[in-house]
């Protein structure tokens, strides 16, 4: 039995429907990612499946005593209470005092917190892990993620990965992550004028299958306008159409006419171009011995380097480790507390903020990029402020709107629209790609490939800066950064590997205990371990053939035994290979 299905499910807010006619059924053991475009009604659906929002019509059928833990996309702050506090919120009434400090307290073990921290003196990747375990404290069947990776670093995603990975239940999320949606997702469901389709694929077949649907769709609307273009100049010749043999054509025009006015376009996308300034000189920023502490904590240490016109440089580390100081300080606007900082000549710098602090909130969105102006000139043509705002997707009546109330989606487009609407040669990004939906993550990852000037992009997504980048600044710790050639996998492939500790000298062996040596493994448990690999190989291969025929437009045909002895043996494969992988782990820690 489903744990949960929805059926023509309809769903506004005094605009166009959200939510027409959606219908959609979640399994047990599925992590299903839900894709769409910004504004298309993601967050809403999430909300009414975990039942804080009614829909306006369609019927929810939920699974008996079915738990929904929820974690929503934004993070509130000024929150009171320690993390224990706000993680007991999520069990509400249920439970004696005893079972809840119980309960309580293994969740927040599982997610690595303390439970005395104080909530609003965390990181925002510690806070995302305190109201991940307040959703996980009552042992949800259903978990709902809305963008859990943004403004997480790539460790703390990493975590959320392997977490996921392993925890038994159902996961429903929305993400522009792409690496996590590969690692995560077995199915995709997508969201799309009010919609939702089913894709039981991968993320990457999911991209092809609806390339192929879109553009079959365009040649089908495409013969049936052309069609009714003929019977619309039939019908303006007049009399012949209003004899009576002919009114079940015109009544056939009538429902033509009618199925034209219930057609949703899909929406427009976004239209990105960067404004080039004149050239740099070919040396764009030198440092020479660089450094900045913040108190005791050094941020960044006797940096030297020298970025040249045309790098496009990708700066990685954990939060909080220094990337925007060090941004600062090679724009100028820190002073070094030692070293040096030169620019090159002819500089045209256009830097976006990931605190959207270069927002006004009392203005309008045209307001942001013009002022009290109305136009502005755009690669040497003036455009009206209407007009450039539409290329990202502002329609007119939003232009007058202020910033104070638009989405994260909305204010990132708005902060790019305002990053191209000068002429610039040097682009300094701190985390752009934060609430943008996938379409308008790859127009961006496009242009700035394109881009003919220097880059500085602050990122925690791995296929974005894989794409983007030529070379790395990565924060190693204590101030220490260290530059590679490539992108986030160039740098996992290139990174040194842990250092071994220093070989003990016999006094210290007097001194200290000696320590019990690891239990070798068996003869038994050696040949285990040697066929390991391929066993888990065959599994995952096993696994992806299935998920190609279960994607398949045929596979629907089959005989019903066939399907869900399929459908069975999908839900078995990911607990086998948990074992095997647990399994391997165990037996790895043994090993001589």
């Amino acid at each position: 039995m489903a744990l949960l299905t929805l059926q023509n499910i309809s769903m506004a807010f005094g605009g166009p429907l959200l939510l027409d006619g959606a219908c959609l059924q979640l399994e047990r053991n599925e992590r299903v990612c839900l894709l769409g475009r910004n504004g298309e009604g993601k967050s809403t659906l999430l909300r009414i499946i975990s039942g804080e929002i009614a829909p306006l019509g369609g019927e929810i059928s939920r699974q008996k005593e079915l738990k929904i833990g929820l974690l929503m996309q934004q993070v509130a702050s000024g929150v009171p209470g320690t993390v224990a506090e706000i993680v007991e919120q999520g069990l509400g009434p249920e439970g004696e005092d005893w079972e809840r400090s119980q309960w309580v307290e293994k969740v927040i073990s599982q997610v690595g917190l303390e439970p005395e921290l104080v909530f609003d003196t965390l990181s925002g990747g510690q806070k995302r892990r305190a109201l991940l375990a307040r959703a996980l404290v009552r042992e949800p069947d259903l978990l709902i993620l809305d963008e859990p990776t943004n403004h997480l670093d790539i460790a703390s995603i990493q975590w959320l990965e392997n977490f996921l990975l392993r925890w038994q239940g159902s996961v429903l999320f929305v993400t522009h992550d792409r690496v996590f949606l590969r690692k995560l997702a077995t199915r995709v469901v997508e969201l799309d004028r009010g919609q939702l389709t089913s894709w039981a694929c991968t993320y990457d077949q999911y991209v092809e299958r609806k390339q192929a649907l879109l553009e079959a769709q365009e040649v089908q609307w495409a013969v049936f306008d052309k069609k009714m273009a003929v019977e619309e100049t039939w019908l303006r010749k007049g009399v012949k159409a209003r004899r009576a043999r002919n009114e079940g054509r015109v009544t056939a025009l009538e429902n033509m006419r009618a199925e034209r006015r219930a057609r949703r376009e899909l929406a427009g996308t976004v239209t990105m171009q960067a404004q080039i300034a004149e050239r740099t000189g070919r040396k764009v920023i030198t440092t020479k011995e660089l450094s900045y502490a913040w108190g005791d904590d050094p941020l960044v240490r006797d940096f030297t380097t020298t970025i040249m016109r045309g790098d496009k440089i990708g700066l990685m580390g954990p939060n909080g480790c220094g990337k925007t100081t060090l941004l600062h300080l090679l724009l100028g606007r820190l002073a070094p507390q030692s070293g040096t900082v030169e620019h090159g000549t002819k500089l045209e710098i256009a830097y976006f903020d990931q605190h959207r602090a270069q927002l006004n909130e009392a203005l309008t969105v045209a307001q942001n990029i013009v002022g009290d102006n109305d136009t502005l000139t755009i690669n040497g043509h003036r455009r009206h402020i209407i007009s450039y705002l539409e290329d990202f997707l502002f329609p007119p009546e939003r232009t007058r709107t202020p910033v104070k109330a638009l989405s994260g989606g909305e204010r990132n487009r708005l902060l790019l629209a305002r990053l191209f609407a000068r002429p610039a040669n040097v682009l300094v990004l701190d985390e752009p790609t934060n609430d943008l939906d996938m379409e308008t993550l790859d127009l961006l990852e496009d242009l700035l490939v394109e881009f003919d000037g220097t880059l500085l992009l602050v990122s925690h997504d791995r296929a974005f800066l894989n794409e983007v980048v030529t070379s790395t600044l990565v924060f190693e710790g204590e101030g220490r950064i260290t530059e590679y050639v490539g992108g986030y996998d160039d740098w996992l492939r290139q990174r040194p590997a842990p250092a071994t500790a220093p070989k003990e000298t016999a006094a210290q062996r007097e001194k200290e205990p000696e320590q019990p040596r690891p239990r070798k493994l068996s003869f038994k448990e050696q040949k285990e371990l040697d066929a390991l690999p391929a066993r888990i190989t065959k599994l995952e291969q096993d696994l992806e053939t299935l998920q190609k025929q279960m994607g398949e437009p045929s596979y629907f045909r089959s005989a019903p035994d066939v399907l869900k002895a399929d459908h069975e043996r999908l839900e078995q494969i990911p607990g086998e290979l948990e074992k095997l992988y647990d399994r391997w782990e165990e037996l790895e820690e043994h090993k001589g």
